[in-house]
């Protein structure tokens, strides 16, 4: 059995759907600005993942998993006005490992968990090619945004500022 589990499921579901990506092995490092540079991308082809928690009323929240590029922030005003939340902020770090199945800065730009909606912004979309950590520290996946959009189906909106 692996240690990388989402890792392994990641790489089973992109062979099967005949996406084309390739691995990129480096050092272990979750910063998109510093693996950026090692991976020799520019920001703007870095998908940042950030899973955040929105409270639509009292007793309702969402977790959302928010992509955008490495270049850009989250827009937290953009998100709860698109979902009608009163609070939207960052979900706490147990939240986000359970959720996306990796740790904290290996997010993965794909959703396997039914609780956790995909959300991307349109620019990360716009590029050919998007790099992301692939639910471990020490690799990083390039893969073709056609074939990230065809595959994890994100809802795109503008939710990213710079």
């Amino acid at each position: 059995m692996s240690d990388y589990p989402t890792y392994d499921r990641l790489i089973a579901l992109l062979d099967e759907r005949r996406a084309r990506y390739r691995v990129l092995e480096h050092a272990p490092e979750g910063r998109t600005e510093l693996i950026s540079a090692v991976r020799g991308n520019p920001l703007s082809q870095a998908a940042k993942c950030i899973i955040v928690m929105l409270k639509l009323d009292k007793k309702t929240t969402r977790h959302v998993l928010v992509v955008v590029p490495g270049d850009a922030r989250v827009d937290f005003n953009a998100l709860k006005a698109l979902y009608g939340a009163s609070y939207c902020g960052f979900a706490s770090v147990e939240s986000a490992e359970r959720l996306g199945g990796s740790a904290v800065g290996t997010i993965l730009p794909f959703s396997f968990d039914p609780a956790l909606e995909l959300l991307a912004d349109p620019r990360i979309l716009e590029t050919t090619e998007m790099f992301f950590n692939a639910a471990r520290l020490d690799r990083s996946l390039a893969l073709a945004t056609e074939d990230y959009r065809a595959i994890a189906n994100p809802r795109v909106a503008r939710v990213a500022t710079a």
